[in-house]
């Protein structure tokens, strides 16, 4: 894989990026003068999330298929090094588990091994494929975690217990990578309006609930601060105010 990549844009890779959250943040982040690599596993909502984010006249290359599977993560690495640099990497893809949410007693085991696997396994193992580009730029992880991960909800357990492992994994990692200048965050971006959210809801409207650009303010904010001084934090999205370690 060959690219005409801009030596001097910053570059970053989304996952679970073809509609809600994902597809926000790559217009987004299009917007501010990144090039993309995205990537969901259907290819026509990729290929829209795409072009959204080209009208920004950067270069986005987006890449179907499976997180969980070790050739996808190595075509993704085949494409940071296309680019030649990786500055950003939101692991955002996730499986929610069981619709209706199963109550733990009861929770299918093959089915809360599939949500760690998407939820814990594959962004570590994404991290570990990219890793040397984020070094080389001393890059900044944003894992997308949940209020779940801390409210022991009903129902909630399996889900919940995958972004509390995945909460500690990225703080772990903060700490391991602080003297290669790689920081690492998670973030809860709150109740949003999402494919994700109704499916945890299948009987309820949930059009209460705000769109996903309603984290934009907070992503404005995050990017422009010194990433060694946010590294290890655990932030909420749509939370009032957000502050950095004094």
């Amino acid at each position: 894989m060959t690219t005409n990549a801009d030596p001097k844009r910053p570059v970053a890779l989304i996952t679970g990026a073809s509609r809600g959250l994902g597809a926000v943040l790559a217009a987004f982040l299009a917007g501010k003068g990144y090039d993309l690599i995205i990537t969901a596993r259907g290819q026509q909502a990729l290929n829209s999330a795409a072009d959204k984010a080209r009208i920004h006249n950067g270069k986005v290359l987006p890449i179907a298929g499976d997180i969980s599977d070790a050739a996808h993560r190595q075509q993704l690495g085949e494409a940071v090094r296309s680019l030649g640099r990786l500055d950003l990497l939101v692991n955002n893809a996730s499986d929610l588990g069981p619709s209706p949410l199963p109550a733990l007693a009861d929770y299918p085991l093959d089915a809360l091994n599939y949500v760690f696997t998407i939820n814990v396994f594959s962004p570590l193992a994404l991290i570990q494929v990219t890793l040397p580009h984020l070094k080389s730029s001393h890059g900044l992880i944003i894992n997308i975690s949940s209020d779940a991960a801390l409210g022991g909800y009903e129902g909630w357990g399996g889900y919940g217990a995958s972004k509390a492992a995945l909460d500690l994994l990225s703080l772990t990692l903060a700490n391991e990578l602080e003297d290669d200048g790689v920081a690492v965050v998670s973030v809860d971006p709150g109740d949003m309006r999402t494919d994700m959210h109704q499916l945890a809801f299948p009987d309820e409207d949930i059009s209460d609930r705000p769109l996903p650009d309603v984290t934009l303010p907070f992503w404005g904010w995050l990017l422009g601060q010194d990433h060694q001084a946010i590294s290890g934090r655990r932030f909420k999205a749509q939370a009032e105010t957000w502050e950095v370690q004094s």
